[in-house]
């Protein structure tokens, strides 16, 4: 009752100010951004893939201007059955004050006697039918009252749904999962009947993306003699690529899935030989591919992990690498189809994992080595396979990532730092009882 509710449509003001400068971001990106990737300056592989991009990053900016005007909306709606509501309750609380009864602050009604004359007065000490009329009265009134406030509340959890409904991204094949609404409306009512969205449960957090690509084809080629002997050539012709991504957090712990599919054929081939080490590799490749994979971290301290992986088609390639961060060689050669499954675990930063597949194909495989990733973190492991018409192959991995076993390291240091701390706290305290008995 004592809300300022102006506070609302000044809100309101805000977010379509917000949907402009979205727009000015939009146009902005558009000119400076997007249009790169339009003229006729780039051109190849990289070019499709960052206009693919490119695209996903405008529309967002576009979808950013509705749900903004969406929820501005939302709060003038708000606004406006917010205060035809309090006006309602405060209309019945004093047509129940001018009908004889007290309304508290709380909504409480009660029978005004201080108003009454003193045949009134009497008639209530002691007719029966009158006291009967006054309870009764009493309670269609606070009924009315009760009515009065519940509108309201139901109004509130209404707009509240709304406005946890209208930032939820509705297009799951926009290239995004939690990217802003184009489907956003303003109206409450369109999102009433609707539960509560929520975005935690629990103390769990969620995050996640969708990207869905193809069709599309491309080659490039390119050397590069400055810095020794460099090349590289690259063709694809892809029908879909699909990935689907999210994560589960609360506090230390931390779940994880992927998703992805991919149908098409791709060939490359790059070498090099230079002050970082020697590289050449070759591969071609054309079916369908699928992989699924979730994990479950605590921390730094442990974590576990499974995957599940098939193709359908024929693959080819070989590779050898020497460098500071990597020492691999190997070597595969399959058509048919072929499923696997992988498991592992880690503690304290070290990790040990191993795979199987079963091929329905002739093929063999082989490759052996240790490299250090773009996150830091070493792997040493080795596959072998073969499969004249059925077979398969067994492979291992063993993991370290630096960073989790400082981590770890440090956390114990500290725990033992702390176990120490108290144990010379205790012997203190109890040095100075003895102390104080003497």
């Amino acid at each position: 009752m004592t809300s300022d509710l102006s506070t609302l449509t000044s809100a309101a003001d805000r977010w379509d100010g917000m949907a402009k400068e979205f727009h000015k971001q939009e146009v902005a990106y558009k000119r400076d951004v997007h249009g790169i990737s339009m003229g006729e300056t780039w051109t190849g592989l990289s070019a499709d893939a960052a206009n693919r991009r490119f695209d996903i990053t405008l529309k967002e900016f576009q979808k950013a201007q509705v749900e903004a005007k969406a929820v501005a909306s939302l709060i003038r709606d708000a606004h406006t059955q917010f205060t035809s509501l309090r006006g309602k309750l405060d209309s019945a609380r004093q047509d129940a004050v001018e009908a004889g009864m007290k309304v508290s602050d709380q909504g409480l009604v009660s029978f005004d006697t201080q108003k009454l004359s003193q045949a009134e007065h009497t008639a209530w000490v002691h007719d029966p039918d009158y006291q009967d009329s006054v309870r009764k009265s009493v309670s269609s009134w606070q009924q009315l009252i009760d009515q009065r406030v519940k509108d309201v509340g139901d109004a509130d959890k209404d707009v509240q749904t709304a406005l946890r409904a209208v930032v939820v991204d509705g297009d799951p094949l926009d290239g995004t999962v939690t990217g802003f609404n184009g489907q956003a409306q303003g109206d409450i009512d369109k999102y009433a009947d609707q539960k509560p969205v929520h975005t935690k449960t629990d103390g769990w957090v969620a995050d996640g993306e969708v990207k869905l690509t193809g069709p599309g084809v491309g080659f490039s080629a390119s050397t590069d003699p400055k810095y020794g002997k460099e090349g590289s050539v690259k063709a694809y012709a892809d029908l879909f690529h699909a990935t689907a991504q999210g994560t589960l957090t609360n506090g230390d712990w931390k779940l994880a899935g992927i998703a992805d599919g991919y149908g098409g054929a791709r060939a490359t081939a790059n070498y090099g030989f230079n002050n970082k080490g020697v590289v050449g590799k070759a591969e071609a490749s054309a079916g369908l591919r699928a992989l699924i994979e979730g994990r479950a971290e605590y921390g730094p301290y442990a974590g576990v992990y499974g995957r599940a992986d098939g193709f359908a088609g024929a693959e080819a390639g070989v590779n050898v690498k020497a460098t500071k961060d990597e020492l691999t060689v190997g070597a595969k050669a399959f058509a048919g189809a072929k499923g696997g499954v992988a498991g592992g675990g880690e503690v304290a930063g070290i990790g040990f994992g191993a795979t199987a597949e079963g091929w329905a194909g002739p093929g063999a495989e082989a490759w052996w080595g240790y490299k250090r990733d773009d996150d830091g973190e070493f792997h040493l492991g080795g596959k072998a396979g073969a499969s004249p018409v059925l077979g398969g192959s067994l492979g291992f991995e063993i993991t370290v990532d630096p960073d989790k076993l400082s981590e770890t390291v440090g956390d114990a240091a500290d725990a033992v730092g702390d176990a120490v701390d108290s144990v010379g706290d205790g012997i203190g305290s109890v040095k100075d009882s003895v102390t104080h008995w003497f």
